[in-house]
Parts: structure tokens; sequence; C-alpha cells
């Protein structure tokens, strides 16, 4: 998560040094804008909040926290680091706990189980290659992390849906066009191309989605939010690159939350959504 890094690079390094038993969050912050939108929306989409929701959260939540120290310990290669180690392994052993009692009651959560590990799989990879700050990595980190609203349905409702896949592509389109608008503040001549083409496919697939009925309308028009956010970097370009982290920070935080509003409440039933 390139903008994360950049405001917190300074200080996971310092924390990495720090004493063993100090716990350890991850620094990357807009992976948790991410992580609990696309959990909320889930939970809007199957109209209810039950323990097993509360429970999936913990999970969802530990086992986000558990990838920072596993990867840090492969960055560290052949250095074995004891605070990664524990670390890694009680949140891994916390979220594990909660995945399998959760799978018992419902099955279905294995498919959204092996898609996490995969993704972790390919992360690792990705860092031990120094290829972590790759589209490709960066796209399947977010895809990965959006599993957490197909994953609050199921544990809360039980069931399973095609809307759900739906819900959980419109999630990963959304907060992976981060990917392309934070390019034009990682370079000098960035090319507005990928990042309208991006927008162009994850429209066009999101329309799909509303045509063949995956999606209800309101619902689809979420995304027009990254559209709005493609227009302002476009528009000010000068601005994005030169403002200071915090009001980029502030410009997708506010977004993640307005596509959360307008999700949920079309998701939401009637009598809850006004």
């Amino acid at each position: 998560m390139s903008l994360s890094s950049e405001l917190t690079a300074s200080s996971a390094q310092r924390r990495s040094s720090s004493r063993w038993y100090r716990p350890m969050f991850s620094p990357e912050h807009g992976v948790y804008v991410v992580l609990f939108v696309s959990f909320l929306t889930g939970a809007a989409a199957a109209q209810d909040w039950t323990w097993e929701t509360t429970l999936a959260l913990i999970c969802a939540f530990c086992g986000f926290q558990a990838e920072h120290p596993w990867i840090m310990q492969v960055k560290q290669r052949s250095s074995l680091k004891v605070r990664f180690w524990v670390w890694g392994s009680i949140y891994t052993i916390a979220a594990l706990s909660i995945a399998v009692l959760l799978g018992l009651n419902h099955p279905m959560l294995l498919w959204i189980y092996a898609g996490a590990i995969v993704a972790f799989g390919i992360d690792a990879i990705s860092v031990l290659y120094r290829e972590q700050k790759s589209i490709f990595n960066e796209v399947t980190t977010f895809s990965a992390v959006c599993l957490s609203a197909p994953f609050a349905f199921i544990a809360t409702g039980g069931t399973f849906s095609i809307s759900i896949v739906g819900l959980w592509l419109l999630n990963t389109l959304f907060f992976s066009s981060t990917i392309f608008t934070v390019k034009f503040r990682k370079s000098k001549t960035p090319s507005i191309v990928p990042s309208i083409a991006y927008h162009v496919i994850a429209s066009l697939i999101i329309v799909a989605l509303w045509f063949f009925g995956v999606l209800a309308p309101i619902t689809a028009l979420a995304i027009t939010i990254a559209l709005g956010k493609l227009a302002i970097v476009l528009i000010r370009q000068e601005w994005y690159r030169n403002a200071p982290i915090q009001s980029i920070a502030a410009l997708e935080t506010g977004s993640a939350f307005l596509f959360l509003l307008i999700t949920a409440l079309s998701l939401l039933p009637a009598h809850l959504s006004v």
C-alpha cells in the first residue's frame, strides 16, 4: 500500500527494533480503512449483526495484523527476529482459532480462507523478490483485504449468493483505484493513460454487474466516487503531487467513507437505511 508506506516507513523501522514483548501493529493505515469499510458493506448486505459477525471482524483484524510480522521476517531473510515470530504467532493463532470455529458452522468460508492464503503467499513471494510495490501485488492485496465483505456476509447469514461476489468486486475495484491515483505522487512525469484505462475498465465491469442484476443500481453507483476522486487528481495534479501526505490521506479516507455510506444505505433494509 504505497500511500500508507509513505506515512509510516520510518516509524515501522523503529518499531521493528523494539523489545520482543511490545505489541506489533501493521503500519499500513490505509488498509485498516479498506478492511473495515469492506467488512461493513458485507454486514450491511447480510442485513444483520450477530455474535458470529463480531467474531468474524476480530478474525479479519487478527489475520490482517498477522501478515505484518511475517512479511517483516521475510524481508529479514536469514536473520530471525523473535519479536516477529512471537507476534506473528499470536495473531495467527487467534485468527486461525476463530476461523476454524466459524468454518465449522459455515463451510462456505473455506473458499474465503483459501483466497486469503493464496494472496498471502503471493505477497510473501513478491516481498522476497522485492516486487511488493508492483501493481499486480498491490491489486492482489486489495482484493484479499476486500474478502472481508463476503466473509462478513457468510459468517452473519450463513449463505452465499452471486450478489456478494459482485460486492467483493465493487470493493476491490474501488479501493484498487487508489493504486493508480497515488502513482501521480510517485513519478515526476506520470502518464494519465494507465489511470484512465483502469477506471474505464472498472466502470465497465460494474456496469456489467448492474446489467446482469448482480449489483443494485444504487450500489453500482458507488464506483462514481472513485471517478470523482480521479477527476480531482487530474484537474489538480500539481496540488496532488505536492500536498502534505495528511491531505492525501484525508481525501482517501473521506472517499472511502462516502463509498461506505452509499453502499451500505443501498444494501440495508428500508426501515434501517433511512
